[in-house]
């Protein structure tokens, strides 16, 4: 997989399709938080703009290689393994990214009473729990599921509400949990829904590398 992992982020690197997520992310980081509000909740609304841009990410990993190039490496490692690859060089730069906004968010907030290390801590978990579930988005609403953009794009951004919005979604759960602690300056560890998140989305990314073995 090394190899692969390799072969996926120099095509996404050079495609410089990584761009308009990015700047999406920077974006709504820029609107969304202000230096000197509460830290834990600046890292909940990091956290949770992260989810459409992880499913972002992993639409761009999975359809930046033209198809004649992708079956060339399909025949020499197999697609499951190619696809598996991209979906993880996805989940990789959005945890990158989380890695950077959860960084930014912590040195800029005011900790209120909160440990700021340990805020930075519950904020990146938080973080990694929406950038598996976007990455469980990406997995199910793009190839080799759904292949045309028609169906994809627009499915995509439902899918994104449905697992932001809930009260009964990992996302939720996890920035409302930091949410709450911003006011009494209580940092807590979004332990369960991270595993939630974890299962979804290496059950969704199965389901499309076995597809992706079928076509």
């Amino acid at each position: 997989m090394t190899p692969l992992l390799r072969y996926e982020a120099a095509l996404l690197l050079r495609s410089h399709r990584w761009l308009p997520p990015l700047l999406l992310y920077v974006f709504l980081l820029a609107v969304g938080v202000r230096p000197g509000e509460p830290v834990l909740g600046g890292l909940g609304l990091a956290a949770g703009v992260l989810l459409p841009v992880s499913a972002w990410l992993v639409r761009v990993c999975v359809t930046h290689e033209p198809s004649a190039a992708r079956d060339c490496a399909a025949a020499a490692a197999g697609p499951w393994r190619v696809h598996l690859a991209s979906v993880l060089t996805a989940l990789l730069a959005s945890g990158a990214l989380g890695a950077a906004g959860t960084a930014v968010v912590t040195l800029t907030g005011d900790p209120r009473g909160a440990d700021r290390f340990a805020a930075a801590g519950s904020g990146f978990l938080t973080a990694l729990t929406c950038a598996l579930l976007g990455t469980a988005v990406g997995a199910l609403c793009n190839r080799p599921l759904l292949r045309s953009a028609a169906w994809a794009v627009p499915g995509t951004v439902l899918a994104v509400l449905l697992v932001l919005i809930p009260g009964g979604s990992p996302a939720h759960a996890a920035m409302a949990e930091l949410v709450t602690g911003s006011r009494s300056g209580t940092v807590g560890w979004p332990l369960l829904p991270l595993a939630v998140a974890a299962v979804f989305a290496a059950g969704a990314t199965a389901v499309a590398c076995a597809l992706s073995s079928r076509r």
